[in-house]
C-alpha cells in the first residue's frame, strides 16, 4: 500500500531517502516506463520498446532492463550500472500531484510534490536529506523536482507522440528470440518497436508532419536504442557463466 502525503518542510523536516539499489527497494524489475523527454539519454544504454498499458489500453514506452519479469541486469551489489538512471527509478518515493491555488486572483491547478511514506526508500535515519536544516530544499530535492518535471512533460508529450506513430502504422510487434548460449534461449512477447521499413517508406507530408511536431527524432532514437540488446545479452551471458562456475 502507498501512503502519499503532500511534501512539507515542517512535517517532513527530518525525511531522508535511501539512494542505493537492490531487491529490497523493488529494483528487481525487467522493464521500466520510459518518457520521450529522456529518450536521448536512454538510447545510449537501454533498449526502448512500446507496449500497451494494461489499465488504459494506451501505448507506453518502456526501457528493457532484463529478459525475465524480475531480472534487472543493471543491478550489481547495490549499484545501478549505467551512467543514466531512468526517471521512473530516479524519482524514488516522490510523484507530482496537483493542488488548486489562487494566484493573482485566479484559481489554478498547480503541480506539487507528494511523497509515499510507505516506500522502502523512505527513512529518518539514513540516506539523502530532503530538506536543509533551516527548512530549504536540499540539492537532492532540487534534483528530484527536475526529474518529476521531466516525467510530467514526458507523459504529456508521449501520449501525442505515440498516437501519431500508431496512426502511421509505425508501431509494430517485435518477436524477440535470442540465443544466449547452447543451453539458454529467451523469447520476449508483447513488445513493439518502430518499423524501420515503414518509417523509411513514409511520404514527404507524413515525414514533415512528424518532424514539425518534434516526433521524428523520437522514432529514430527508439530505433537506435536497439543496439543495446547486445549489451544486455552480454551481461546475461556473463551471469550465466558465473552461475555455472559456482554451481
Amino acid at each position: 500500500m502507498s501512503q502519499y502525503e503532500l511534501l512539507n518542510n515542517i512535517k517532513h523536516k527530518d525525511l531522508r531517502v535511501v539512494t542505493r539499489f537492490g531487491r529490497e527497494f523493488g529494483d528487481d524489475i525487467g522493464m521500466v516506463v520510459a518518457f520521450p523527454t529522456e529518450f536521448a539519454e536512454l538510447q545510449r544504454e537501454y533498449p526502448i520498446f512500446f507496449r500497451k498499458d494494461g489499465e488504459s489500453g494506451q501505448w507506453q514506452a518502456v526501457a528493457l532492463l532484463g529478459f525475465e519479469r524480475n531480472e534487472n541486469l543493471f543491478l550489481h551489489d547495490g549499484r545501478w550500472n549505467a551512467s543514466y538512471l531512468p526517471g521512473a527509478v530516479a524519482k524514488g518515493p516522490f510523484l507530482i500531484g496537483f493542488q488548486e491555488q489562487r494566484i493573482e486572483g485566479e484559481l489554478r491547478r498547480e503541480p506539487v510534490v507528494h511523497v509515499d511514506l510507505d516506500n522502502p526508500r523512505v527513512s529518518f535515519a539514513e540516506g539523502e536529506p530532503v530538506f536543509l536544516s533551516h527548512g530549504g530544499n536540499s540539492p537532492y530535492l532540487e534534483h528530484i523536482s527536475a526529474v518529476l518535471r521531466g516525467i510530467r512533460d514526458g507523459v504529456e508529450a508521449g501520449a501525442a507522440m505515440f498516437a501519431a506513430f500508431d496512426a502511421l502504422g509505425l508501431i509494430q510487434p517485435m518477436k524477440l528470440d535470442l540465443q544466449l548460449d547452447e543451453q539458454h534461449r529467451v523469447s520476449l512477447a508483447g513488445l513493439h518497436g518502430i518499423d524501420r521499413e515503414r518509417l523509411a517508406a513514409l511520404d514527404a507530408q507524413s515525414l514533415h508532419g512528424l518532424h514539425s511536431a518534434g516526433y521524428l527524432e523520437g522514432a529514430y532514437l527508439v530505433l537506435s536504442s536497439l543496439h543495446n540488446l547486445r549489451r544486455l545479452m552480454a551481461e546475461k551471458q556473463r551471469r550465466l557463466r558465473l552461475a555455472a562456475e559456482i554451481g
